[in-house]
């Protein structure tokens, strides 16, 4: 007979802070089941870090052969990104549908769609982080039966939080914890409903943990001292501590014979990635298209570097970051800073003729958006405040969650393409002279680890390739808000932007027949987690998937 396997995720939930609560007593149950059965750390792909974890999980592939590495997608033949949102799984289901012969349970599974091969039930998008897809089940009655009897979750499209401001920062806080309390809620009367042989459910809050209240309470971020630091009680543990009390109430509905598996397919740590990807990578390629020019930030190398911004322009990120841009005339630059955006839009006018073309200012894309042009994406993102300039820029930065993108402006690719194909690998390689060059400008820490490119020919035309014809690997050592560069000067400082980016390594704990105690396994890959979850239900695993089970029933005792 087969034995149920009960599944739970922790989205992004960092395994080097989960270990050390672990061995400080806290996290009762993940602990209880580390002792149990078998512990062990994950590695995911170091060059797609936050946008792909879930689709690898589900589909055990990698992004080269899905094709799927952002919920944003470059239109072919124009400059415009435009919003994907998940996979579509046409080509590569999710492992979880396995037809008629298996039972299978799916409760909030971020980045999933609705598959037609699942025996059971399906609920997606009820509260996820960033759930890529709509609020729907099968079958169809099953949502509003669920939210009818236990709530919705606040969180749903409402997870984030100016993280300068403690305010909005317990505001979080509690739409979190009533999140998590329901998710146990109906985690535990979805697992009665049958035996199943595959019951999974991810939780989404370590997410927006992570993102938005890492500095209360890890001490190596440089934030800390300013906040997390003044308060009595670490909030991030005491999240956890609901997730884990969750996880122990949820465990205790299920079958006594089932296997349990809770894992993490990446972790979360200072925040490395937004400001260099999103702010830095733009205005870095912007002065190098136009020598002598400035978009945002221009700093001062021969100054000492300023202090950390502790307050935002009117308490957001994007008003800070935007009244930075930079305008030669003082007056403008003084009113865009100081006057409200309303009375600034009304009296630019009088203030002489604007530059032709000009950054896009995150209001303008924003109402754009509000019109319904589906091209007005992700107006927080500097990136795009420069795609005025992308056709006359040799190289352009696209939005990005995570690494750094460049797209190279080719000509025969790009509309108005203006770089030869023939000089393609050069342009590449003096931007990468260039970012190899650029230090953190308070540590002098050089800011990029590594720069891939992947492809051989610029004009390849598969279409499973990224748009990207570099991605920068950021250090992952310091958060920085200032970097200097010897060609362009000084970016910054910036505001950081949230409190915590993603990390590359994840973890999986694992009990149930067969799996020894208190066992620690080598490092495995996250394409091993969907093929490890099969093979403990005893179903077929595809000869497409690019890993292999974890062997957890047959692990031997590795020195911890």
């Amino acid at each position: 007979m087969r034995k149920p396997v009960i599944v739970i995720g922790l989205d992004s939930a960092e395994p080097s802070q989960i270990e050390q609560w672990m061995s400080e007593g806290h996290l009762q149950n993940l602990r209880k089941l580390r002792e149990q059965g078998a512990y062990g750390r994950l590695q995911n792909f170091e060059y797609c870090s936050a946008e792909t974890p879930w689709t690898t999980f589900l589909t055990g592939c990698s992004p080269q052969t899905v094709g799927y590495w952002s919920p944003i997608r470059l239109k072919e033949g124009t400059y415009s990104p435009a919003a994907v949102a998940a996979y579509d799984f046409s080509e590569y289901a999710p492992f979880y549908a396995l037809g008629d012969d298996y039972k299978v349970a799916i409760f909030d599974m971020p980045q999933a769609r609705i598959s037609n091969n699942v025996n059971g039930l399906q609920m997606l998008a009820w509260g996820a982080h960033s759930p890529q897809g709509p609020s729907e089940s099968k079958p169809a009655q099953l949502f509003q039966e669920i939210v009818d009897q236990y709530g919705n979750n606040p969180g749903l499209h409402n997870d984030s939080a100016q993280f300068l401001d403690m305010q909005s920062v317990e505001r979080l806080r509690g739409i979190l914890k009533t999140g998590i309390s329901r998710q146990s809620q109906i985690c535990q009367d979805l697992i009665q409903r049958d035996r199943w042989d595959l019951f999974l459910t991810v939780f989404g809050a370590p997410h927006s943990i992570g993102h938005f209240l890492l500095h209360l309470s890890q001490k190596n971020h440089p934030l800390y001292k300013y906040y997390g630091a003044k308060l009595a009680k670490d909030p991030v543990l005491d999240l956890y501590e609901d997730i884990d009390r969750s996880i122990g109430e949820i465990l205790a509905k299920a079958p006594e014979d089932a296997y349990i598996v809770v894992f993490a397919a990446h972790g979360m740590g200072p925040n490395t990635m937004d400001l260099p990807s999103i702010a830095f990578l733009p205005e870095l390629l912007y002065r190098y298209s136009f020598p002598g020019k400035y978009g945002i930030a221009r700093g001062d190398m021969e100054q000492p570097v300023p202090e950390p911004i502790l307050e935002c322009n009117r308490g957001y990120w994007v008003w800070e970051s935007w009244s930075q841009k930079y305008d030669p005339n003082p007056i403008r630059r003084f009113l865009r800073r100081r006057a409200p955006y309303g009375l600034f839009k009304r009296i630019e006018r009088f203030l002489g003729p604007k530059p032709n073309p000009d950054l896009m200012s995150p209001m303008e894309i924003g109402e754009r958006k509000a019109a319904g042009d589906p091209d007005a994406i992700v107006p927080f993102q500097p990136a795009m405040w420069f795609k005025p300039f992308w056709p006359q820029m040799k190289a352009f930065a696209l939005p990005s969650f995570s690494e750094g993108y460049i797209r190279i402006n080719l000509k025969g690719r790009e509309p108005n393409g203006i770089v030869e194909p023939a000089d393609y690998h050069t342009v590449c390689d003096e931007i990468s002279e260039k970012l190899y060059a650029l230090k953190d400008a308070r540590k002098g820490i050089p800011m990029v680890k590594k720069i891939l490119r992947p492809r051989t020919n610029p004009n390849d035309p598969n279409p499973k390739l990224p748009d990207a014809d570099m991605i920068i690997i950021w250090q992952d050592e310091y958060a920085t808000d200032t970097v200097d560069s010897p060609d362009f000067g000084r970016i910054g400082p910036l505001p950081h932007f949230r409190a915590g980016s993603h990390r590359t390594q994840g973890f999986i704990a694992a009990s149930g027949p067969g799996i020894a105690a208190s066992s620690t396994l080598e490092t495995a890959h996250a394409l091993d987690l969907a093929p490890t979850v099969l093979d403990l239900m005893n179903a077929p695993i595809p000869e497409h998937f690019e890993g292999k089970p974890i062997p957890l029933r047959e692990v031997s005792m590795i020195a911890p």
